[in-house]
């Protein structure tokens, strides 16, 4: 199909970036040297009201990271060896995470919500053998560890690099009791692996080796080890900087999503090593006072976020009255944004959220909304530097779909997705990945449309696609128009079995706090005036909250799960 739109709605942003073929590691050694005093974290720590803060230049990371690097090549760590991350967002993580790194090792981070047997799940399935660990954490590792390889684990704690005012109240609390107390004769503890020593010896990374495993949440079914390259991440975070028009040195990123996120990682630790930026470190963004407190505080420039925490900021009382304009660049994704929550949001902090589209197999951004080009919402925008989107029929996967005719959209069809952030494939699952790449493109799961002029738009995911009598139906269609009704703070849709009709619609919904609850009658009504009849759900049951991942992407696979149950 021949598109005559231009790539970008913003002259400011090349259609090709300027890719430095280095290894993710190098990326904190380039900006230590040219910004050694500037700050590189800020450990943001929300206690009885106050915000408190503790910093590390990035002289005194890289030193760390050196000094771990060796340790863990002590340890038996080589080349290709997978080092777990077990940890919340904290220095300890973004140290042993250069420094597996510059060990030439793969990182492979863990999920701070696993239960046992999920970390269990992971350790056998990437077979890492050494694993940082938060002290809390301990128990469920040492309940699973026997049936994988893990060798050893270092455990660090919560309080490491508290400020000191902070552990004062925080051993008030817990009576200065270690939250582990002895640790199995293997093991070791944080102080140890970060002792100086002997440098590292230097080891060479190839573009075209896998950095990271990131598992993917398993929101559609079993969790897969996503292998992410050297050149992946460090392209993924070049475009996200041109994106953005960012500069070295001048740039601080709230990091509330956590680390162990494809988009935390990248927007968040990766983009802020590549321009010498300074991450703040959130360890709890549920927290949304203490967050909202530390945005206050902090006056970051680039803001990360989900739907979800957009949605829990703008219920709080007085956020208008804090000054948060200090923010320029607001990428918002994971799930789709309705355009009431953007609306009341960008209302009430008086900044401006674009909302983006990736997922962890592109490491994980491949489109967005111009930060200062056209802002259209209800889009995910256009593509990114050096990257290509069509949408294609969903039976075959290899025809491009035309426009509606007369229309400005084409059918809805798949979004694949070229580009040099693709994942290089899945661990250990050759079958998958045939499946997901083919002839170079990544089928992304994901039901969208291409406007004319370049703009693309999510439908829904392929696999929570509704089928009612025969007629498609899109649960993301349904839950926007929920999110439109003002009593109405978020809600969910599924497709539940019914022999007749194959399914019916059902609707799950939170009310807002502040106001009067809405009846279901009123919510049907509601759907009944801006949605064709086979649409409206067939029930609405209330809920106190809904099902959520660790970075806030709903989960209808659980309402589904717990119906059937």
């Amino acid at each position: 199909m021949d598109r005559p739109w231009p790539k970008h709605y913003d002259p400011g942003v090349p259609e090709r970036v300027e890719h430095r073929a280095v290894g993710l590691h190098e990326l904190l050694a380039s900006s230590a040297g040219r910004f050694p005093n500037h700050a590189a974290l800020v450990l943001a720590v929300h206690a009885a009201g106050r915000v408190f803060t503790s910093r590390m230049s990035y002289a005194a990371l890289a030193a760390q990271v050196d000094r771990c690097a060796a340790s863990l090549q002590r340890l038996g760590v080589g080349k290709g060896d997978r080092v777990a991350i077990y940890l919340p967002n904290c220095p300890q993580f973004v140290v042993a995470y250069c420094a597996a790194l510059q060990a030439g090792a793969i990182v492979v981070p863990f999920n701070t919500l696993y239960s046992p047997r999920e970390v269990e799940y992971q350790l056998s399935d990437c077979g890492a053998k050494v694993m940082i660990a938060l002290d809390r954490f301990y128990p469920n590792v040492q309940k699973v560890r026997a049936r994988t390889k893990l060798e050893r684990v270092v455990v660090t704690s919560v309080k490491e690099h508290f400020p000191a005012l902070v552990k004062l109240l925080y051993w008030a609390k817990q009576g200065r009791k270690e939250e582990v107390g002895s640790l199995d004769a293997r093991d070791l503890r944080w102080s140890t692996l970060v002792a100086p020593g002997a440098p590292p010896a230097p080891v060479a990374s190839a573009e075209s080796e896998t950095a990271v495993l990131l598992y993917t949440g398993g929101t559609t079914g079993v969790s897969k080890g996503v292998e992410l390259t050297h050149r992946n991440l460090v392209y993924n975070a070049e475009m996200n900087c041109a994106w953005a028009r960012m500069e070295d040195g001048c740039h601080v990123t709230l990091g509330a999503l956590p680390l162990f996120h494809a988009f935390g990682l990248t927007c968040g630790l990766n983009l802020s090593l590549l321009t010498a930026g300074t991450l703040v470190l959130v360890p709890n963004p549920t927290d949304l006072p203490g967050l909202a407190k530390t945005m206050q505080l902090m006056q970051p420039t680039v803001f990360p976020v989900v739907p979800r925490m957009l949605v829990g900021l703008s219920s709080l009382p007085g956020l208008e009255r804090l000054k948060l304009d200090s923010v320029k660049v607001c990428p918002c994704a994971g799930s789709a944004l309705a355009p009431a929550v953007q609306r009341t949001f960008e209302e009430k902090a008086r900044f401006r959220v674009m909302e983006g589209y990736g997922l962890t197999e592109c490491a994980p951004v491949a489109m967005g909304n111009p930060v200062y080009g056209e802002n259209r919402s209800g889009t995910i925008g256009v593509p990114y530097p050096d990257t290509e989107a069509r949408i294609v029929d969903v039976e075959t996967g290899t025809r491009e779909l035309p426009f509606e005719a007369g229309g400005e959209w084409t059918e809805p069809g798949e979004i694949v997705v070229r580009g040099p952030q693709v994942m290089k494939g899945y661990w250990n699952a050759p079958d998958a990945t045939a499946n997901q790449l083919k002839h170079g493109w990544l089928h992304t799961g994901d039901i969208g449309q291409m406007h004319r002029d370049g703009y693309f738009r999510i439908v829904d995911r392929l696999k929570d696609l509704i089928i009612r009598s025969g007629m498609k139906i899109y649960p993301a269609e349904i839950e926007k128009v929920l999110a439109e009704h003002p009593q109405v703070r978020e809600a969910l849709v599924v497709g539940m079995p019914d022999p007749t009709r194959g399914e019916l619609v059902k609707a799950f919904v939170v009310a807002k706090p502040d106001v009067a609850p809405p009846t279901e009658e009123e919510l049907l009504a509601f759907c009944r005036e801006n949605l064709a009849k086979f649409k409206v759900p067939s029930a609405i049951e209330f809920r106190l909250s809904l099902p959520s991942s660790a970075v806030g992407k709903p989960l209808r696979r659980m309402l589904r799960e717990e119906r059937a149950a």
